[in-house]
């Protein structure tokens, strides 16, 4: 049988040009600076994403910390989307290695509402802990890969701006909520100081993250970076799959969109399921099978018994992913063998 892969798009496969781009990297020691393929991703990311610099990490939670870290004091309060990944999905870094604290604020299909911000926003207070930063989530992961359009970041931006506060926006999936909004990547970041991209997500390199942000600030993250253990030696090999992601995987990502919102049409046509469409806006469907009489984690080994690849992310939802290595062939499929599943 074969396997039709929707758990998340970090599960794509390099292709053999890749591969080859890989192979044929030219490398060099990136802790004494001396590697030419990172430097060159860390160009073009800078560039893409309209920052005066950029830092090759190993992942996206890698990227989110040294962020945090280089913004923050130690004892700093962080302002987040309740649901946010930096909470829910990085293993409590920010304040087991941080000492920082979480501020969570409820948004809507993960939008941050400024008037709630300014009022998570500590005042001069010999009792209270300081506001430290304020974090931005785009496309947001929990949200089913809801995009926030630029005038709602900017507001947000705004906000934290006026009160002598940074903005770092978690921008894994910020490719994604570019080809959304149809707009470049450096307008969609443009209100925020600074931002961390994956590659390993819908651009399909196998590994990655690229921190954004001001010259200064990249000089002092580069630091954190080595102290959680991410000072990479010949990195070349890995960053010469995001050179390829980046000038080959970016154009085709509104074909994940498009694939995804065939899978939610499909998904709400079978009985005992249910989905808010509002919310399937980029390549994330996240679907409630309650009505079906089952838990998510039981339709979960329904479709792996049927060859689909799924998570459920509660005892409600199961969430698709679509991805480079999905078309819309499988998503038929996938939509075939769900009503197989469920008997329908």
């Amino acid at each position: 049988m074969r396997y039709i892969d929707l758990r998340s798009d970090t599960v794509t496969q390099p292709c053999e040009g890749m591969r080859r781009a890989m192979y044929e990297a030219e490398v060099g020691d990136d802790v004494y600076g001396e590697d030419p393929s990172v430097r060159r991703l860390e160009e073009l990311m800078a560039a893409a994403t309209g920052k005066e610099a950029a830092l090759f990490v190993t992942s996206g939670t890698q990227g989110n910390l040294v962020a945090l870290l280089t913004h923050c004091q130690r004892g700093a309060e962080v302002i987040l989307e309740a649901e946010s990944h930096i909470f829910y999905y990085e293993v409590g870094g920010m304040s087991a290695l941080g000492g920082l604290i979480p501020v969570r604020v409820q948004g809507e299909y993960g939008v941050l509402p400024p008037a709630a911000v300014k009022a998570a926003i500590r005042g001069d207070n010999i009792h209270y802990p300081a506001t430290g930063l304020v974090c931005l989530e785009n496309t947001h992961n929990r949200a089913g890969g809801a995009v926030a359009t630029i005038p709602q970041m900017q507001a947000v931006a705004d906000v934290a701006h006026e009160h002598g506060l940074p903005v770092h926006l978690d921008g894994a999936r910020l490719f994604n909520a570019a080809a959304a909004l149809g707009e470049p990547v450096a307008r969609v970041a443009s209100p925020v100081d600074t931002v961390s991209v994956c590659l390993s997500k819908g651009l399909g390199a196998p590994v990655g993250s690229v921190l954004c942000g001001p010259r200064d600030f990249i000089a002092r993250a580069r630091k954190y970076r080595k102290m959680l253990g991410g000072g990479l030696r010949q990195a070349g090999i890995l960053a010469a799959a995001g050179i390829y992601a980046l000038t080959h995987n970016v154009e085709r990502l509104p074909e994940d969109h498009a694939n995804a919102c065939y899978l939610a049409e499909g998904l709400q046509e079978i009985p005992g399921i249910q989905l808010d469409m509002r919310s399937v806006q980029t390549n994330i469907v996240i679907f409630d099978v309650s009505g079906t009489g089952l838990t998510a984690p039981e339709v979960s080994v329904r479709l792996l018994a049927h060859g689909v690849k799924a998570n459920a992310t509660s005892d409600r939802t199961i969430r698709f992913v679509t991805h480079l290595n999905v078309n819309r062939e499988d998503c038929s499929l996938a939509l075939q063998r769900v009503k197989e599943a469920l008997g329908r």
